[in-house]
C-alpha cells in the first residue's frame, strides 16, 4: 500500500498477556477508532487473544455454523464469515487511519497478509497469498505433510469507519485445532486450518509478536513504536 504520510504520534503498540472477552475488545476498538478520526489518540495495534469463541462477519451464513451451543458467537461487524478465536492464537487488531495510508481498503488487506507472511517467515514457515481467499496459507508437504496439500495459518478480516480501521488479522501459533470444526472456517470447507505447533514450528506466541513488532515497519511504514503492557 502507499507510504503513509507523516504521522503526528507514534503508533501505540498494547500486548495483553491474558485472554481478553470479546465485548471488551470490541467496545476498545470502537473507543480508539472514534479517538484516532478525532485526533485525540494514536493509532493503535493490540496483540492479544481471547477465550474460546466464535465470530460472525458481515457475509456469514447461518448453515456454516455447525455446533451454535458449542462457544459464544459474536457478531463481528468485520468482513468475512465465521472465525475462531481462542488460547493459543495471535490476534493483532489494527486502528490505523487509512485517511492517510492511501484510502485503499484492498491494498491495506493485501498489506496485512505481506505483513504476516513477513513475520511467518521469521519463524520458520512460508506463508502465501491464493487469489480470491483472503488469508494466508502454507503447503504442507514442506512440513512433512501431503505435497501441494494447503492449509490456512492466519486468517484476515477487517472493518473501515470513516477511513479508521479496525479488526484485524489472526495467526494460529498453538490453538486446539478440533475448536474449528464447530464452524466452515471463512466458509471454506474444502481445505484445513493449521498452526504453527501442527507443523512442528517451537515458536511460541512471544516469538510472534517480535517477529510481528519487528516486521510492521517494513510493510506499513516506519513507525516510532512504543509498548504498553
Amino acid at each position: 500500500m502507499p507510504a503513509p504520510a507523516p504521522s503526528p504520534r507514534p503508533v501505540e503498540w498494547r500486548v495483553s498477556d491474558d485472554p481478553v472477552p470479546y465485548p471488551e475488545s470490541l467496545a476498545f476498538m470502537e473507543a480508539r477508532v472514534a479517538a484516532v478520526r478525532a485526533g485525540s489518540a494514536p493509532e493503535c495495534v493490540w496483540l492479544l487473544e481471547h477465550p474460546p469463541l466464535y465470530t460472525a462477519g458481515a457475509s456469514a451464513t447461518p448453515e456454516e455454523l455447525l455446533d451454535p451451543g458449542r462457544f459464544p458467537v459474536f457478531r463481528a461487524g468485520r468482513g468475512g464469515r465465521y472465525t475462531y478465536h481462542g488460547p493459543g492464537q495471535r490476534i493483532a487488531y489494527l486502528m490505523l487511519d487509512l485517511g492517510r495510508r492511501g484510502r485503499d481498503v484492498r491494498a491495506f488487506v493485501a498489506a496485512i497478509e505481506n505483513w504476516a507472511i513477513a513475520a511467518l517467515a521469521r519463524v520458520g514457515v512460508r506463508g502465501f497469498c491464493r487469489k480470491g481467499l483472503v488469508g494466508v496459507w502454507v503447503d504442507l508437504g514442506a512440513h512433512g505433510g501431503r505435497p501441494g496439500e494447503e492449509a490456512k495459518i492466519a486468517a484476515i478480516g477487517v472493518r473501515v469507519r470513516r477511513w479508521v480501521s479496525y479488526h484485524g488479522l489472526a495467526i494460529n501459533v498453538e490453538p486446539d485445532l478440533g475448536h474449528f470444526a464447530g464452524i466452515v472456517p471463512c466458509g471454506i470447507a474444502d481445505r484445513r486450518v493449521t498452526s504453527l505447533f501442527d507443523l512442528g514450528i517451537t515458536a511460541t506466541t512471544a516469538d510472534m509478536d517480535s517477529a510481528l513488532i519487528a516486521t510492521f515497519g517494513d510493510v506499513f511504514g516506519p513507525e516510532i513504536q512504543t509498548l504498553e503492557r
